[in-house]
């Protein structure tokens, strides 16, 4: 009767064979699943896209021209190189990122994890620098009807809303006069160094003045930067009416909102439910918040996010509301995967215990083939 072992060909390539038949059916059983909030996810994205064309309407009705090489998504939400109210160095690759409104499923993500609900309220804090992620944000706060106090910094890095004639207020001012959005910001600083413009012209720094007066918003204009984080602290309290503040927004690199530049490095983009005891040099409103124990998501890294959620770099053209993996990703199905667990291990020891019964055997016939060794007939004489 014919053996196989283990070792010979034969049996190690139906091996093979089996093994690769296994990962061939496991890779074929993988499916689209949808994502948990997946139907509140796509509703953000869907408005947050609906509040950009709304701009980019508003802003060609204007007659602003846009620029096809900087914003080939021709979007009107990038903005100069350069302008009176340029206040940081901003990066276009994150700009151009930051215009994927499924970033308002993510945010629906964070807020779902920090565990908020249906009218709880929620502190933002916004600047200039990142136009469409702060409409991302506020989408995703409409979708899930929650009731937020928004403090802005007006000023902007370079290629976000740095139009000193059409700044994020202005911006936000349009989408909630459209009602589009039905919430926009309550007080607004010039933002820049020490949150009142260190670092502009005075022509730039009476700009966005003039912006906060046009849109009617509550001018934070402290001498020292404690006292501006101090005064956010206060209007936050009072525009809460009493109810807790389930969580805090940040967007952007706003000093009174860091406390301090080193502080964005210290603090991991996302969300943060536990915010660790670190030695702050200064601590913004988000290391007070944090210190309250709040959940805090910030928003600062866009290649730290998009790397987590599987979203695209500067893509050309935008994505559609519903792309990504925030929404659906691929998983085994279980069951094959199981199955076909099972059946290979189940064969590996079928062949490790005939090896096992082939081996013994082999040994018993060698032993059995061994001759008996004579008696030394003179030795036995010598014992007796």
């Amino acid at each position: 009767m014919t053996t196989f072992r283990a070792k010979s060909n034969i049996v190690l390539g139906f091996l093979f064979a089996l093994a690769l038949l296994a990962f061939i059916a496991v890779e074929k059983s993988k499916k689209d699943v949808r994502q948990q909030w997946y139907d509140e996810k796509l509703e953000a994205a869907i408005l947050s896209r609906k509040a950009a064309d709304y701009l980019k309407s508003f802003r060609l009705e204007e007659g602003i021209f846009v620029d096809m090489i900087n914003d080939p998504n021709q979007t009107a939400l990038i903005g100069q190189e350069y302008s009176l109210i340029t206040t940081d160095r901003g990066y276009i690759d994150a700009k151009l990122t930051s215009l994927n409104p499924n970033f308002a499923a993510v945010i629906v993500q964070y807020l779902m994890d920090a565990g908020v609900k249906s009218g709880d309220v929620v502190a933002v804090a916004v600047t200039g620098s990142f136009p469409a992620l702060n409409i991302s944000v506020l989408a995703a706060i409409e979708t899930l009807k929650l009731k937020p106090i928004i403090i802005s910094s007006v000023g902007a890095s370079n290629y976000g809303a740095n139009d000193p004639y059409f700044t994020w207020l202005d911006m936000e001012n349009a989408l909630y006069s459209a009602n589009i959005f039905s919430n926009k910001s309550i007080a607004a600083s010039i933002g820049g160094g020490f949150d009142i413009g260190r670092g502009l012209s005075p022509e730039g720094r009476q700009l966005i003045v003039d912006a906060i007066e046009r849109n009617k918003v509550l001018f934070i204009n402290e001498n020292h930067l404690e006292k501006s984080i101090e005064k956010r602290m206060e209007l936050y309290a009072q525009h809460s009416q009493g109810k807790p503040i389930k969580a805090f927004i940040n967007v952007g690199g706003g000093i009174s909102s860091l406390g301090h530049t080193v502080n964005s490095e210290l603090i991991p983009t996302g969300l943060t439910k536990n915010l660790l005891m670190k030695n702050y040099p200064v601590k913004g409103v988000i290391v007070l918040m944090g210190q309250k124990g709040l959940p805090i998501i910030h928003l600062a890294n866009i290649k730290d996010i998009t790397r987590a959620y599987d979203l695209p770099n500067s893509p050309v053209p935008l994505p559609e509301p519903g792309e990504g993996g925030i929404f659906i990703q691929k998983k085994y199905d279980l069951v094959i995967t199981s199955i076909a667990t099972v059946i290979l291990i189940v064969v590996i020891l079928l062949v490790f215990i005939n090896e096992k019964k082939s081996h013994r055997l082999g040994t018993e016939i060698v032993n059995a083939q061994q001759p008996i060794p004579e008696t030394d007939d003179r030795f036995e004489d010598e014992m007796l």
